[in-house]
């Protein structure tokens, strides 16, 4: 590192590029098992950011692991070094004004303070997408469940790789109790209040 001399005191900086925008850049990390509803929500989020004339960007966990990180498996050091790029990724848009929005499993406590400790706990907008393992698996969209279960494919989020529930998100969302209209509103809502721009 005695060769490396990064130039950050000196670019420009996010505030001028937020005003720019006429946004609050932020990070919106959504959490939650295979099957939630991650996907579809961010989705939906940034479509409605979109038509609101937000700028945006959309980091989904199975995007990604087809480029920047189509070199890692799921192992336990794999998945934080997928987290861990996934941060620093989301940290780049974050300081270029941008409302960026990550889709990714985030399996444990440990990997989510990686993530919040790179991005920072004020820029961090913790939304954990919540439904049952038993929801998860009878939904199965992509099929993933059943071969997980007939060990087809290992170490499976819930399965056979374990998930621990945030303990304390900004926003939770119960797929499985409420409709995806009121979640994707819900949601929406929440994240407006963190990007509005105040002069």
């Amino acid at each position: 590192m005695d060769n490396i001399h990064p130039i950050f005191d000196t670019v420009l900086s996010r505030e001028k590029k937020e005003a720019l925008l006429k946004q609050k850049s932020a990070v919106v990390w959504m959490v939650g098992l295979s099957g939630s509803g991650k996907s579809t929500l961010a989705r939906a989020l940034e479509k409605d950011l979109h038509a609101k004339g937000f700028l945006t960007m959309l980091l989904d966990g199975d995007n990604l692991r087809t480029g920047i990180n189509n070199n890692l498996g799921f192992s336990e050091a794999d998945r934080m070094e997928n987290i861990r790029r996934a941060a620093e990724t989301s940290k780049l848009f974050l300081n270029c004004g941008v409302i960026t929005i990550c889709s990714l499993i985030s399996p444990t406590e440990e990997i989510r303070i990686m993530a919040k400790n790179i991005i920072g706990e004020q820029d961090f907008f913790e939304v954990y997408i919540n439904a049952p393992l038993e929801v998860c698996e009878q939904r199965d969209v992509k099929g993933l469940y059943e071969k997980a279960r007939k060990g087809e494919i290992k170490d499976f989020t819930g399965i056979d790789s374990p998930f621990e529930a945030p303990q304390k998100p900004a926003v939770e969302i119960r797929t499985d109790l409420c409709s995806m209209e009121d979640c994707r509103n819900t949601l929406l809502e929440k994240v407006l209040e963190r990007t509005e721009y105040k002069v």
